[in-house]
């Protein structure tokens, strides 16, 4: 039985903000209701992902003979359709989760445990998989799993070389520094004013891309390791916003990146930089002038002031996506099956192969570099190899706390970042709203 399904509700209800992993929209027409004993269906959010996972699905399914119907459905609608399905209709079979609501579908027991099938499986030892990623998808309260890693990501600096040498501009290597990005981009603004280019577009509200690895690289954390509290109030917390301040006084105006978005900005040639995570890569890829962009790791901030990246100076967020599967699927023997199939060794090999995403499992990524001809996009795989991670903060209510500090403590900060007392005052302010939060869980 579904139990306390009033508060999974209103926790979806907060998941409006797209923190990572997001994808194109697609119909939700399909998308609802589970399956048969002869058909399984599937929901995702990210239609870059659709053509390389039906294809390792469809193989699947020449072993098992279930066909497999995978839907994609824009992120909103994938989160109300389940809302509707746990609200007394038909989830689909096998779907994702995220680090934003996973704590309460598994309290909710609406996904389907995990630990039996699990210790039958030769094709899935949960030591092999990023462990941020295994324990997410754990319940906090019993250790029972309900979701197996389905990936993971990171994430780089993509830049426009034709805008770059338009303007004169050094293009962006391994040895910037965020005040050398903050340098380039102030002097491909000012070059490029009157034809509206800016040299970097920030969106604060996707804040596993953008932001949140300027906290890390400055020494400060959103959440800390037990989950228990933050330091974003503290002296390095501030620094690093203080750098978010200074990038956001020479690049393009929040208004208009609310308007547009930074990939669109980007794509149009209307800003020279942004930063975006692996999963996106295929967008700017397949893009008309891709043949203009590049990929680099992120700058660092050199806070040890000895021009040089030092340990703990150079961070990426990552954050993995679970697969998982309805507690009331008609087959749960061939839900766990597909499952079991895209988190195996091979099928997460081939995820990476496809160029779909790097894998939840450790050591099969490598060929996810080699994914994309023409284009370089081993920054996001040496991210991990000569930078270091940070899981995407999470907490069991992480909407309740992060849309508290993007609208009651950061935005007018950001919307105004000539204002740096104000943005001081604004890290006080989340770090009493990420405290609050946390205690009321």
């Amino acid at each position: 039985m579904k139990k306390n399904v009033l508060s999974l509700f209103f926790a979806v209800a907060l998941a409006v903000s797209l923190a990572g992993c997001s994808g194109s929209s697609g119909s939700p027409s399909a998308a609802q209701g589970g399956g048969s004993t002869d058909k399984l269906i599937v929901n995702i959010w990210d239609n870059n992902q659709l053509k390389g996972l039906q294809e390792i699905a469809d193989e699947w399914s020449a072993e098992s003979g279930v066909k497999v119907q995978i839907n994609v459905v824009d992120w909103d609608n994938y989160w109300t359709l389940l809302e509707a399905g746990a609200s007394g209709g038909e989830m689909p079979d096998v779907f994702w989760m995220h680090s934003n609501t996973a704590q309460m579908y598994m309290e909710n027991d609406l996904l389907l445990p995990l630990d039996d099938y699990i210790k039958n499986d030769s094709a899935i030892d949960l030591n092999n998989y990023y462990e941020g990623i295994v324990e997410l998808y754990k319940r906090s309260d019993n250790g029972v799993q309900y979701a197996l890693p389905k990936d993971h990501d990171t994430i780089a600096l993509l830049y426009n070389k034709a805008l770059f040498d338009k303007y004169g501009v050094e293009y962006p290597n391994d040895d910037w520094t965020w005040e050398d990005l903050r340098d380039a981009a102030a002097a491909i603004t000012e070059a490029g004013k009157s034809e509206s280019i800016y040299g970097y577009a920030l969106n604060t509200t996707n804040n596993q891309d953008g932001w949140y690895n300027i906290v890390y690289d400055y020494g400060a954390t959103i959440i800390n390791d037990d989950h228990k509290g933050t330091t974003i109030g503290s002296d390095e917390g501030k620094a690093a916003m203080e750098m978010v301040r200074q990038l956001l006084e020479v690049a393009t105006p929040q208004t208009t990146v609310a308007e547009t978005g930074t990939d669109s900005l980007f794509k149009s040639g209307l800003t020279a930089m942004i930063s975006q995570g692996s999963w996106m890569i295929n967008s700017f890829y397949t893009a008309e002038n891709a043949s203009d962009y590049a990929w680099a790791m992120l700058p660092y901030a050199d806070v040890n002031g000895n021009g040089q990246c030092d340990d703990g100076e150079r961070y990426s967020a990552y954050n993995g996506l679970g697969w998982a599967a309805s507690s009331e699927t008609a087959d749960p023997d061939a839900a766990y099956s597909l499952i079991s199939y895209f988190c195996s060794e091979k099928g997460q090999k081939e995820q990476a192969e496809l160029g779909v995403t790097m894998g939840g499992m450790k050591g099969v990524s490598e060929s996810f570099a080699n994914a994309f001809p023409g284009m370089d996009v081993s920054a996001f795989v040496r991210a991990e190899e000569e930078g270091e991670l940070f899981f995407r903060p999470y907490t069991r209510n992480t909407t309740v706390w992060e849309d508290g500090i993007q609208q009651n403590a950061f935005l007018a900060a950001w919307q105004n970042p000539t204002d740096k007392v104000l943005m001081a005052k604004a890290c006080d302010q989340a770090q009493q709203i990420i405290e609050e939060a946390i205690a009321n869980e």
